[in-house]
């Protein structure tokens, strides 16, 4: 078995950026139906088995051994311990810090604060501009930090600094009617509002109309391993720009966004900054981008240098310093003509923001593309508060905004009296509503169909007639899609010594299976046996890459990964002398542009509410996704599942509280802050139909993992109305929302409430 090398020097050279695009499939002649049908086998005819095959994971023994180095956990000499300290207020100024308490721990090196911490150069994100000034914007900012022998001494003394604000007055609370409501021109690199037709006249045309509000909290990440970070500084005397100044052992989703933004910020060039991260555990998009953890910790280290500074930050310090995702608000306007076809959709997703930093989830984009109608309106709207920035969650903007579409039309299907996958069949688009493009391919009917026949749709009854015992039973369907996400073709290099092959690039394997994956694509691409290639991964120093993030990781890797051996194949051929290497740049196909590129599928639930107490137990849960070519149906199987579970955890369980005094998340913890546990999660079923989209890359795979999120709570919500005959629309499903809803128990027979 080989591992990363995290140990290796960093190395200065320039990827080749002239390699040419990935080879174009041979379509030329063929009609996109065609085009869609064609498996990788007739694009790659001679192809190796690796991909496709159920390998398990390469690092697996290391994992469940625990000699996998996670970030707290790599060997360094002499450390010693950093412990922040957290604004008590939601906004103003520090007055005065008095540290003649914290000093005279034992073990105390070092108290930072904004009166002698080291100055920031470039101020390339808000978030991370800490200790310059005494100004909070926000409870639980980081406004200080203690460094010591122990972690136990850093503690005590940070607990002993003593700490007086000048406060303001704050807003905390979001209100989505607040008349201060923005709507950004631009969101994900997406416009923010967009109009098709008149949804007023589609409106007075309708025969069904639903007009309901959808909404969920703030939601927060829990990943296993917590945020954590070695930070090493290196000879700071010396002045050549080449050396390493700088090394972050860090848990993140690869270092592509970390070194632009931290590096300028603390006054190196990019390779001046050095990034490790072998294994990650768990990241869910909360790792993606550098918090302010990391910079403090850099800041430690440069006073305390050349020792090491270790810092593992608590749950508790992780609800307010490393992001969420944002409580959010969505509108929903559906019209219909007697038959069910839409006449008109209207989504307005408004989200709380933070005045700090704006991050706006595009929650309101996966309706543009969705179903055929004639008049659309999307827009997306934020309140600006004095709360921590959000960041990414996984399935960020299309979780909440399919959650609230989804179940919308099942409403739909039900005052129309159709069923509600009959009502998705009936406005399923020829070609993209929102560009009028044909889809690379489009499953989303197979998913639902297959689904039904899998799940046993047909034995649904009416809402609340399905009883067992103290028991009502309902199943629930909704769609789900994620689209590509595709910026910039990016890098990767294949290595050759004596027999074996290294695939070296940015990219980061936090617990999806990349390091197994990478190795089935490039032994395909050099026609070689998967256990004679290994992968370098998970630091700086290799070419740059797509960070683990967008469902994007694995079919753009790949297309990098396939350029670089195809081009090594090219030089060298089948048996190339030992220490030759190529880098390539990886591009989608040619032509790609010209279409829609979105994965597909849908998700299906059964629940069991008590008429006792009210509580929801989701007994089974079927997800079925065309999703391209799938590379390894093992690993895939544990995205998918792992991607139901979390969706399960958020519809059912994970509720945040905000005190309005303060600011502050109150349940900030795994012992308030409930995620699922095994005894909550009942038998999930995945099946990947087969598809194979050449327009998305090499290998034609699309991205999963987010895919299992969105549409899980809708069907969940669904199958309990289906249940109960109670509708909820807001996320989570807790007994006593079904209670204050009108569950059966406290009111007349079931399936009286639409």
């Amino acid at each position: 078995m080989t591992i990363t090398r995290p140990d290796r020097p960093v190395e200065t050279e320039e990827p080749e950026t002239q390699e040419p695009e990935t080879q174009e499939p041979d379509t030329e002649g063929l009609e996109t139906d065609e085009r869609q049908h064609l498996g990788p086998d007739a694009l790659r005819p001679g192809r190796t088995p690796s991909v496709g095959t159920a390998l398990p994971r390469v690092e697996g023994p290391l994992k469940v051994t625990g000699t996998a180095p996670y970030a707290y956990e790599h060997a360094v000499d002499n450390p010693c311990y950093l412990w922040p300290v957290l604004s008590t207020i939601a906004r103003g100024q520090i007055s005065h810090i008095d540290e003649t308490a914290a000093r005279a721990v034992p073990g105390v090196l070092h108290v930072l604060s904004h009166e002698d911490a080291p100055s920031l150069r470039v101020k390339t994100d808000p978030r991370l501009w800490i200790l310059q000034n005494p100004k909070v914007h926000y409870h639980g900012q980081i406004v200080a930090g203690v460094v010591a022998e122990t972690p136990e001494s850093a503690r005590e003394a940070a607990e002993l600094l003593q700490i007086t604000y000048d406060a303001d007055v704050a807003e905390v609370e979001f209100d989505p009617d607040d008349p201060d409501a923005v709507s950004p021109r631009i969101v994900m690199m997406r416009p923010g509002t967009e109009t098709k037709g008149d949804v007023e006249q589609g409106w007075s045309e309708s025969t069904y109309r639903l007009a309901e509000t959808y909404a969920h909290p703030d939601q927060f990440h829990a990943q296993l391993e917590p945020h954590a970070v070695i930070a090493t500084w290196h000879d700071v005397t010396r002045l050549d720009p080449r050396a390493t100044r700088l090394t972050l052992h860090d848990s993140n989703q690869g270092p592509l966004i970390h070194r632009p933004m931290l590096a300028p910020l603390l006054g190196l060039l990019p390779h001046q900054l050095e990034l490790i991260s072998p294994y990650v555990g768990g990241g869910f998009g909360g790792k993606a981008m550098p918090h302010p953890h990391l910079v403090l910790a850099a800041m430690a280290a440069k006073v305390v240098g050349p020792r090491p500074v270790k810092l593992a930050l608590t749950r508790q310090q992780m609800f307010s310093t490393v992001g969420h995702r944002a409580g959010s608000s969505q509108k929903i306007r559906l019209g219909s003509d007697h038959n069910g076809r839409l006449t008109m959709i209207e989504h307005v997703s408004t989200q709380a923001g933070a005045r700090l930093k704006r991050n706006v989830d595009q929650s309101a984009v996966a309706t543009r593309v969705m179903y055929a109608t004639p008049n659309r309106h999307t827009e997306h709207r934020v309140v600006d508060l004095d709360v921590p920035p959000s960041t990414w969650m996984r399935a960020p903007g299309d979780f909440s905004g399919m959650f609230a579409l989804e179940t919308a039309m099942d409403e739909l299907a039900h005052r129309v009296g159709i069923d509600p996958i009959e009502l998705r069949l009936r406005n399923e688009p020829d070609v993209d509503p929102e560009s009028g493009k044909p889809f690379s391919t489009r499953g989303l009917v197979p998913c639902l169909q297959r689904g039904a026949e899998r799940f046993g749709w047909e034995t649904r009854q009416a809402p609340g007639q399905r009883r067992e015992g103290e028991w009502l039973v309902g199943l629930g369907v909704a769609a789900t899609t994620f689209p590509n996400t595709h910026a910039v073709g990016l890098f990767a290099r294949v290595e050759h010594d004596r027999g074996r092959y290294v695939v070296a690039l940015q990219a980061s394997d936090i617990g999806t299976g990349a390091h197994t994956v990478l190795r089935q694509i490039a032994a395909d691409a050099l026609e070689v046996p998967v256990d004679v290639v290994s992968t370098d991964i998970g630091r700086t120093g290799t070419p740059m890459a797509m960070v683990a993030g967008g469902s994007a990781g694995t079919y753009e890797w790949g297309n990098a990964i396939v350029a670089a051996c195809e081009k090594l194949r090219r030089k060298h051929g089948p048996n190339p002398p030992d220490g030759v290497s190529a880098t390539a740049q990886g591009r989608p196909p040619r032509g790609a542009s010209r279409f829609s590129r979105h994965a597909f599928g849908a998700q299906f639930a059964e629940a069991a509410v008590s008429r006792v107490t009210g509580e929801v137990r989701v007994r089974r849960m079927l997800g079925v996704y065309a999703a391209g070519t799938i590379i390894n149906p093992l690993t895939a199987r544990s995205q998918m599942v792992g991607g139901m579970t979390m969706a399960l955890s958020a519809a059912l369980f994970e509720e945040s509280y905000r005190d309005p005094r303060f600011g502050q998340v109150i349940n900030h913890d795994l012992a308030g802050y409930h995620v699922a546990a095994n005894a909550d999660v009942g038998e999930l079923e995945v099946e990947f139909l087969a598809e194979h989209d050449p327009w998305f890359g090499a290998k034609g795979s699309k991205g999963i993992g987010e895919m299992a999120m969105v549409g899980t709570p809708a069907a969940i919500g669904n199958a309990i109305f289906n249940a109960t005959g109670v509708r909820l629309r807001e996320m989570p499903f807790t007994p006593d929302t079904l209670i204050d809803a009108g569950h059966p128990q406290h009111r007349g027979s079931a399936g009286q409430r639409g």
